[in-house]
């Protein structure tokens, strides 16, 4: 997949180590965008079990891959596990952390105060929640931090999450349900709506293959505008919808009672109350 090309290099002048615990899907978009950003190999640690053929490329350009030995105090921490691991992944990163370090947490569920329980008192810690298009550098994140982290390390989270797209900030951790359940489980709700063009364009008599290409390149396309244009989501719909037309008679059903509307509401309803669960 390509990645959004930038000139910033606002990780060049790092200075310490940065740790990366688990190099998975997101983990390894972060690392490629921190590379692209002008984070040296050399400043890299990474603790992950089942390394990626990129990961061992870049193990060969000074990047230090499962170290072993002493434990040093890092700049930065990223933690990229799954958060059923948990438990077992955070406590022994208490060692790398000093009063300087940054522990940024990309966890789906585990909240600041369980990594606060963790890791060693006065603890920095950022908790920020990407979502997939991350792969691309298109993702967007938001991210929220405890009283101990002070404006440097606050801007060094920003250029770690920038490397993968846009950055949000809010000051208060509940709001991170409401995230996840929008911008984290949305993709999924995007490639859904895509599924269900393509179904309903065979059900209409496409053949199936022109009605999954014709329902890809729409969705993807009308995101691509809406990220380009100036005008918000609600202004292009009526922007393409003629009265009387096609659309405003698909329209009709879509934002009718029981459509998209209240479906999405309640579905998000539903992610918010599963992320407070998983999040005990």
């Amino acid at each position: 997949m390509k990645r959004r090309v930038t000139n910033e290099k606002p990780l060049s002048k790092l200075s310490g180590h940065l740790l990366l615990v688990g190099a998975g899907k997101m983990g390894s978009a972060m690392l490629d965008g921190w590379i692209a950003r002008g984070l040296a190999p050399k400043r890299v640690a990474i603790i992950e079990p089942q390394p990626g053929k990129s990961v061992k490329a870049l193990s060969r350009r000074g990047l230090k891959l499962n170290p072993k030995g002493k434990a040093a105090a890092a700049t930065a921490i990223v933690i990229a596990v799954k958060p059923q691991t948990a438990p077992a992944a955070v406590p022994p990163l208490a060692a790398h952390v000093d009063k300087s370090t940054l522990v940024l947490s990309i966890m789906a569920g585990r909240t600041i105060g369980f990594l606060q329980k963790a890791l060693p008192p006065g603890s920095a810690i950022v908790r920020a929640m990407p979502n997939t298009p991350a792969a691309i550098g298109r993702g967007i994140s938001v991210a929220v931090a405890n009283a101990n982290v002070s404006a440097r390390q606050r801007k060094l989270a920003t250029d770690l999450l920038a490397a993968i797209g846009k950055v949000e900030w809010v000051g208060d951790e509940a709001l991170i349900d409401a995230v996840t359940a929008l911008s984290g489980s949305g993709p999924a709700y995007v490639f859904l709506l895509a599924e269900a063009m393509t179904k309903a364009g065979i059900a209409a008599g496409l053949p199936a293959d022109l009605a999954a290409r014709l329902a890809r390149e729409t969705v993807a396309g009308s995101g691509e505008l809406l990220h380009r244009s100036e005008f918000d989501a609600a202004t292009l719909r009526q922007n393409v919808t003629s009265p009387g037309g096609t659309t405003a008679a698909a329209l009709e059903v879509l934002m009718g009672p029981g459509g998209f509307d209240d479906l999405l509401t309640k579905a998000i309803a539903a992610a918010t109350r599963r992320s407070r669960e998983l999040a005990g």
